[in-house]
C-alpha cells in the first residue's frame, strides 16, 4: 500500500484523451471515475507520456498543459519534456 502513487484529473472532454493515454501506458493502473474527477491509482510507478497523449489528441501536447486539468497527485515527481513520472522512493532515495 505504501508504494501507491496517483494522479487525479478533472472528468471532462479535454482531459479524457490524457486519461486514456495514462491508462493504456500503465497496465497496473486502476481508474476510479466520479462525476467531477478521475483518480488513477498505480503501484510503484505511473508515467504520462507526451507521445501517447499526442496520439490520442491528434496534435502536439506540452506536458505542462496537464496542469489545466490536474486536481492532485501523490508520489515523487520526475518530469522532462517527454514524460511525467510519479513514483515512490524508499528512504535511501531509490525506487
Amino acid at each position: 500500500m505504501a508504494d501507491k502513487v496517483f494522479i487525479a484529473l478533472q472528468n471532462n472532454e479535454e482531459a479524457r484523451p490524457i486519461i486514456e493515454a495514462i491508462i493504456e501506458d500503465n497496465p497496473k493502473a486502476i481508474a476510479n471515475y466520479t462525476p467531477g474527477m478521475v483518480k488513477i491509482d498505480c503501484s510503484g510507478r505511473l508515467v504520462v507520456k507526451r507521445a501517447s497523449v499526442e496520439e490520442k489528441l491528434g496534435r502536439d501536447f506540452d506536458l505542462q498543459e496537464i496542469h489545466i486539468n490536474l486536481i492532485s497527485l501523490s508520489g515523487n515527481i520526475d518530469e522532462d519534456e517527454d514524460e511525467l513520472v510519479l513514483r515512490r522512493l524508499n528512504e535511501s532515495g531509490a525506487d
